[in-house]
């Protein structure tokens, strides 16, 4: 262990005092003295939680690692960090995932930086998941799901400050360091936040080294003008970096540059009719860099022998208005949005080439959109939220040529654009139980999804017949029913979710064997989708509690009959906590079938199914102790009992690591992990 878990509780004595606001500063709370093991909705569909708070496994180092715990989350797996996240078997923009009501698109053709890889989850106050099909407010696609991490507002009465401040350290070299600080008074506040994060490479339960390490930093800083206690006029600008090892793929990050800026107002309790008005514009840009020499040293055979870098960027462009309406029993909220962004790329052999050469523009991509949600609170105990928008995409093809080498030849869709007009929506009906403390909800929704950069771009082919994916790739078309109870007492809380669908023209890749090595297409099929998540918490005693979830995703191509692949496999959790005063002691029991739906080489832009897999399952221990109202120390060990396994959801270990070119292996989790975390907060 590369430093202590010890080391993190000696430097925390040592760092200024990390601080709440004082009492004006209303989203801030005491210092809860517990670990995170599992997390309920608030209301049906939709969970919201603190991802400041620490969290069993060990706290993520970054959005994708930190949506795991959620249950109907899971992870294609990367390594050490930057796994892409599935959301009951979904992935890619199937999935709407925003910073601050921005989206950041990563760059990289396979998706070594997908938009959680730049996410910093400790650096901001709230993440919201809106499961399905069932929210139109924020952007196109969403078909499973929307995910939002926000930075709250400051909110000082008088002239004030805080500052709060965390930091891990752990086994493998892992040492994180978190600075959020902030000043202001009532009509306005600047607020400045740091990070950085570290990790060599880990060991598995084998005691074998896996290619993992990563280095991560951010800052970024908001300025907020307040002029009245309805209306707030905010200024963000962030930058970051990073690299990282992959003991998954043919080369590593060595470069993850992220420059953001973003403008936003708001103006509350304007009429009685008009209540809100909220508007932005953001700008976001992705710079990221692929090589096989930075970290790591070229294997000397095959075709990448010799060094070879790759760089790519993507910039983004969005804004948005939405205006809240609202009446005796009635809500609207409604509103327009608008994307552009511009993809480019270059690449060479050799250290560093690369950077004399010309960026080349391969893609842009444009989406307006129109949208209305109404909430109608028809009687005390029952509600009725629908939702429309209907958006124009469009997407232009830049190559010249694809492929490279002998096997490029000229684009057939050069200079092309194709557009689609694509409608999206939803109804839910949501039931109070009079004489219980019991919500009921059933939810229709559809949504239509035009294909993304990776679905049009990045396949060696397209559909049969065509000239290439860009020509030929059809919207994907989704309609689900979402359904569910949730119940909630003081000793107990229960809650219960599922789903059914339909997918037309569901995009689904295919690999097979090539002259250059394994070669992908993308296709269109028909496939049908089911699954849901339970869990439930009850207080046994005083100072005892149990916890438990579990979650299951089933889907089938019924185009051909087989599964659908890359579908996470059943996944249970079960926690028990014991808490006192200003301590808490817990345990978590994660435990997964075995996966033996599969469609060998089949799958998406980043992973496919080459095998079944076994079950296992994974016990972890924490502790957590609130010194005062300030500090708090937790910490942990996953994994104790150092179980070598690996995730279903994962890529096969690179030949250039010594894992079989011939035999796909998946990679192993890590072993048995220690941690600490100092909270601090003034």
């Amino acid at each position: 262990m590369g430093r202590t878990p010890v080391l993190a509780v000696l430097c925390g004595a040592l760092l200024a005092p990390q601080a709440y606001a004082d009492e004006h500063a209303e989203h801030h709370n005491e210092l809860s003295p517990t670990v995170i093991t599992g997390v309920a909705p608030s209301s049906p569909l939709t969970i919201v939680t603190n991802p400041k708070d620490p969290r069993q496994p060990v706290p993520a180092s970054d959005g994708g690692d930190y949506l795991k715990t959620i249950p109907g989350f899971a992870l294609v797996r990367n390594g050490g960090t930057n796994g892409d996240p599935v959301l009951r078997g979904m992935f890619g923009s199937r999935l709407n995932i925003l910073t601050n009501g921005s989206m950041m698109l990563g760059a990289c053709p396979g998706r070594m930086d997908a938009p959680t890889s730049y996410i910093s989850p400790e650096t901001y106050d709230k993440l919201t998941v809106i499961k399905g099909p069932q929210t139109v407010l924020w952007g196109p696609g969403a078909s499973a799901g929307t995910v939002l991490f926000d930075r709250e507002p400051e909110q000082f009465g008088e002239l004030g400050t805080r500052v709060n401040a965390s930091i891990l350290a752990g086994s493998n070299g892992r040492f994180d360091k978190v600075v959020d600080a902030a000043a202001g008074g009532s009509l306005g506040y600047i607020r400045v936040i740091g990070n950085q994060a570290h990790s060599d490479d880990y060991k598995d339960g084998n005691n074998d080294t896996v290619a993992s390490r990563y280095d991560k930093w951010n800052g970024d800083v908001a300025l907020g003008w307040t002029p009245d206690a309805d209306t707030l006029l905010e200024l963000t600008a962030g930058r970051g970096d990073g690299e990282a090892r992959y003991a998954g793929r043919g080369m590593d990050g060595s470069q993850f540059l992220r420059e953001s800026l973003g403008l936003r107002f708001e103006k509350s309790n304007i009429g009685e009719v008009l209540d809100k008005v909220e508007a932005q514009v953001y700008y976001n840009y992705a710079d990221h860099v692929m090589d096989n020499y930075s970290l790591r040293t070229p294997s000397g055979t095959g075709m990448m022998a010799g060094p070879m870098a790759s760089n790519v960027d993507r910039r983004t462009l969005g804004a948005r208005i939405k205006a809240t309406w609202r009446w005796a029993d009635v809500q609207l909220i409604s509103g327009i949005d608008a994307q552009t962004n511009e993809h480019r790329q270059r690449s060479s052999a050799g250290v560093d080439t690369y950077k004399n050469l010309p960026r080349n523009k391969d893609a842009d991509f444009h989406n307006y959109g129109v949208f209305g949600e109404l909430t109608w609170y028809a009687a005390d105990n029952d509600r009725l939220i629908t939702g429309a928008r209907l958006d124009r995409a469009s997407a232009k093809d830049y190559r010249q040529r694809t492929g490279s080498g002998m096997m490029s030849r000229a684009n057939p869709t050069a200079g092309d654009t194709r557009a689609d007009t694509l409608p999206s929506g939803f109804v839910r009906y949501e039931h109070d139980l009079a004489d219980s403390p019991t919500t009921l909800y059933a939810g229709l929704g559809h949504a239509e999804r035009f294909p993304d950069y990776w679905e049009l771009f990045s396949p060696g082919k397209g559909p049969a017949g065509s000239l290439n994916a860009f020509d030929a790739v059809k919207p994907e078309k989704t309609t689900q029913l979402d359904f569910g109870l949730q119940y909630k007492t003081a000793d107990l809380e229960a809650w219960a979710s599922g789903y059914v669908g339909q997918v037309r023209d569901y995009i689904l890749f295919n690999y097979t064997p090539g002259m250059m090595g394994m070669t992908s297409q993308a296709q269109n099929i028909d496939a049908r989708i089911m699954g849901g998540e339970l869990g439930a918490a009850y207080k046994l005693t005083a100072n005892w509690k149990a916890d438990a979830t579990l979650a299951y995703a089933w889907g089938k191509n019924s185009s051909d009959g087989k599964a659908l692949p890359q579908m996470p496999p059943l996944d249970a959790r079960f926690g028990l906590t014991y808490s006192e005063d200003d301590w808490s002691a817990g345990a978590l029991w994660r435990v997964v079938a075995a996966q033996n739906r599969i469609d060998q080489n089949k799958g998406n832009v980043v992973g496919k199914d080459f095998a079944k897999s076994g079950g296992f399952g994974v016990f972890s221990l924490n502790a957590a102790y609130r010194i005062n109202k300030n500090f708090k120390v937790s910490t942990g060990v996953d994994n104790l009992f150092g179980k070598a396994y690996a995730e279903h959801l994962n890529l096969a270990g690179n030949a250039g690591f010594g894992y079989p070119a011939n035999d796909p292996q998946a990679i192993n989790e890590p072993g048995r992990t220690l941690w600490t975390k100092v909270d601090m907060s003034f």
